[in-house]
């Protein structure tokens, strides 16, 4: 009985080989964690279902450069975290969104808008909390607490210090309790 690497390595080989039964295999193995990946990073189904097409798109055309030193499930992670966090900050740049959106975003839920707030927040979960985070604090907390990446990966990954993933794993902790706290 192979190995999963050699498992892995033969499944890459059929897929270089243009065997798509391969990667319909590939595909059906992985979709559903890569899926889970991008929605619980950007925040709604649409965009996600969106770049798992493009993830497996990069990965058919990145095969070759899989060599087998990690699993085929961890190089597929990894490129689709890149990727997601790719289309992140490719969308807050366009946006103009920073991490201190949340403080003013916090600041805004009180008075009159909390009541607003109140009837939205009681009928989301935390799928859609996580959606009304911004997307350096999402993509912190996902990698992080979701995930189980430490500080210091995912400060790697979004190019940003290990003190600032601290700090925006915070703020969302702090902005996800507020939004299901206030949920009746």
């Amino acid at each position: 009985m192979p190995t999963s690497k050699e498992a892995d390595l033969a499944l890459v080989a059929r897929c270089r080989g243009g065997d798509l039964g391969a990667f319909e295999q590939l595909y059906k193995a992985h979709a559903g964690r890569l899926y889970s990946l991008a929605y619980r990073m950007v925040g709604n189904a649409t965009d996600a279902e969106d770049l798992l097409q493009e993830i497996f798109l990069s990965a058919h055309r990145k095969l070759e450069s899989f060599r087998g030193d990690a699993a085929l499930g961890t190089w597929l992670y990894r490129l689709a975290t890149n990727h997601v966090l790719d289309y992140v900050r490719s969308r807050a740049a366009r946006m103009g969104q920073l991490t201190d959106a949340l403080d003013e975003t916090a600041l805004a839920v009180g008075g009159t808008t909390h009541r607003l707030a109140d009837s939205a927040v009681a009928r989301i979960d935390l799928e859609r909390a996580l959606g009304e985070l911004p997307d350096g604090c999402r993509a912190a907390f996902v990698l992080h607490d979701v995930e189980g990446l430490e500080h210091k990966e995912v400060a790697e990954l979004l190019g940003i210090a290990e003190g600032t993933s601290k700090s925006q794993v915070h703020k969302a902790r702090m902005r996800l309790r507020k939004l299901l706290s206030d949920t009746p």
